[in-house]
């Protein structure tokens, strides 16, 4: 299962490394483009939990990391919620 890292820069500017088990978040992000945070958010966890589920049908366990992973978007979304039109990119996909 080739785990994947996905670099995204957040509406303030702010960028951040995130984590996926799977590659499965290929099919869901894409690398160069920019998401509406709601959107963004949905597609992560989408990816994430098929990506938790990937590893609970291989091994027999979810996959804590990317369900800690999730959170951590969730929280930081957060704060982007009240602004105007705001925008996720993800730099790319590793």
């Amino acid at each position: 299962m080739p785990e994947r890292h996905f670099d995204i820069q957040w509406p303030n500017g702010k960028e951040e490394s995130c984590y996926s088990p799977s590659s499965i978040i290929n099919d869901y992000l894409s690398a160069g483009e920019s998401y509406p945070l709601k959107d963004f958010v949905q597609l992560a966890e989408l990816s994430l939990n098929e990506a938790s589920e990937r590893v609970r049908a291989k091994y027999g366990y979810s996959c804590s990391s990317a369900m800690d992973q999730l959170y951590k978007i969730k929280q930081s979304s957060m704060q982007f919620e009240h602004e105007f039109d705001p925008l996720v990119i993800v730099k790319r996909i590793y």
